[in-house]
């Protein structure tokens, strides 16, 4: 008896320890907002709609003042196990999915080895503000970009 008492306290906590890392879309709903930050004449936001049915959209522009605009489209949707993917497209380039490496209350990154550059996509939250972070998997060659809430 004793034994199966320790075997059930075993894998209710296997359970309880995979059920605690298994992460969701809806778990991003932080991310949600339209977010914007401007230098001078430069300028760049991105909007991100609440999470539904395992799916957020967002997108991302940014211009010089010069006529000089980029945009990308993107969507973190979750795969056939529920674990969200990050899907880029600059420039309405096909889709580049980057998979799930961490995720807490506010913050989150995606990696895909395979591509070139980024390789890693994370993103933290701190009050009304968002910071994007792009770079090679080691974290070298990084990047940031840094958005205020619009209200």
């Amino acid at each position: 008896m004793k034994y199966r008492l320790i075997a059930l306290s075993a894998l209710t906590a296997s359970w309880l320890c995979n059920s605690a890392t298994a992460a969701e879309v809806k778990e991003l709903a932080w991310l949600q907002g339209h977010w914007q930050s401007s230098d001078g004449a430069a300028w760049i936001e991105e909007h991100w709609v609440a999470p539904r049915e395992g799916l957020m959209l967002g997108v991302n522009r940014s211009g010089n003042g010069n006529g000089q605009l980029a945009f990308e489209f993107i969507r973190i949707q979750a795969d056939a196990d529920g674990t969200p993917v990050y899907w880029a497209s600059p420039s309405g380039s096909p889709a580049v999915p980057f998979r799930l490496e961490a995720l807490s209350v506010n913050s989150v990154s995606f990696i895909n080895p395979e591509h070139d550059y980024p390789a890693k996509i994370s993103y933290s939250r701190d009050g009304n503000g968002l910071t994007a972070t792009i770079s090679a998997l080691d974290g070298s060659n990084a990047m940031q970009f840094a958005w205020d809430l619009a209200e």
